[in-house]
């Protein structure tokens, strides 16, 4: 199938359903809501849907790609399962929570969407266009966020079109995810590892498990290297505008996204969005990319973002906005 010079639009509903399962199968590209962003959705055992996304997105091969499923059964065909993965899929599933885990005898999925490794990240979202979208197709999708490699991940459908109108065959909006932050994925390893902070925090998983997750291995996020799961790349999520992090204050000029109250200077921002004027950091991690987004299009001289507590989803967040700073960072921070 060639580059869509059209991209359709459809409200979910079982038109749009079934109009995405008959795409998926002839090797089109969709974008679809899950609980955590929109995702790009291909046959994850036709490597040519694969090469055409990577191409859509202006993605490194060497990133690997998260397959969704509709329940633990499919997912017990394509990845093998041990105890803890197990449990964790017991506790989380269907959810915003990837487990990457050996692959099954006979998997499916092509090499392509692992990124040639012996491992698989799966995972069964919760939204209800993405079961009946997986359901209606009966496989394997993958689906990394419906963005530009590297740009600031959609929370809406307005944003998938902004940056994929033309590349990619069918958008189904379903208004704003409910999430706002792609999924956490765990390595379930012997010692089982937090391989990417998202939208179950570390401590209801290490609650589950009952001992604490390995720290992510500083050099399993090289961009040199290849990434052990999806998100890792030392420069991700990231707007046009330079970041600065953890900021007290705001220089004439800046945009500010504050958290809680605004940060002395807030007066003088360009512009100001708050994450969350109460401190939820549910609430802040809803609002994330879609604020990031915003700040980005007024083309400031940089965008000021507060400090984020790093507990809960703050982890999640915390990671986000680092790798959006990554060369783009003001070392001075203040």
């Amino acid at each position: 199938m060639e580059t869509a010079l059209t991209t359709l639009i459809l409200p979910a509903g079982e038109a749009a359903v079934r109009e995405a399962a008959r795409l998926l199968a002839r090797g089109g590209l969709v974008a679809f809501p899950t609980e955590t962003v929109y995702g790009l959705g291909a046959d994850a055992t036709n490597a040519a849907a694969i090469a055409r996304l990577y191409q859509a997105k202006g993605r490194p091969a060497f990133n690997p790609l998260i397959s969704h499923v509709g329940d633990l059964e499919a997912a017990g065909r394509i990845g093998r399962f041990n105890e803890t993965a197990a449990l964790l899929a017991q506790a989380f599933w269907p959810g915003p929570l990837t487990l990457v885990l050996p692959k099954a005898a006979g998997c499916a999925v092509v090499d392509l969407a692992t990124a040639g490794l012996e491992t698989i990240a799966i995972r069964v979202p919760a939204h209800p266009a993405a079961s009946a979208i997986l359901r209606a197709f009966g496989g394997p999708v993958v689906a990394p966020s419906a963005n530009l490699s590297g740009h600031v991940s959609p929370t809406s459908a307005a944003h998938v079109r902004s940056d994929l109108e033309g590349l990619i065959d069918l958008i189904v909006d379903d208004g704003a995810v409910e999430v706002g932050v792609e999924s956490t994925i765990v390595g379930c390893f012997e010692h089982p590892a937090l391989l990417r902070p998202g939208g179950v925090p570390r401590e209801a998983i290490e609650r589950v498990l009952g001992q604490a997750l390995v720290q992510l291995p500083k050099d399993a996020e090289s961009d040199c290297g290849q990434p052990l799961a999806p998100g890792m790349l030392t420069s991700h999520y990231a707007p046009r505008t330079r970041v600065r992090l953890n900021a007290s204050t705001v220089a004439p000029g800046e945009a500010l996204l504050a958290f809680g109250h605004p940060a002395k200077g807030a007066d003088r921002a360009a512009c100001v969005m708050n994450l969350s004027a109460r401190g939820d950091l549910n609430e802040a991690a809803a609002n994330l990319f879609g604020y990031l987004r915003a700040l980005d299009a007024r083309q400031a001289a940089a965008i000021a973002v507060m400090p984020i507590p790093n507990e809960g989803l703050g982890e999640a967040i915390n990671d986000r906005l680092r790798r959006a700073a990554a060369g783009r960072e003001d070392l001075g921070r203040q």
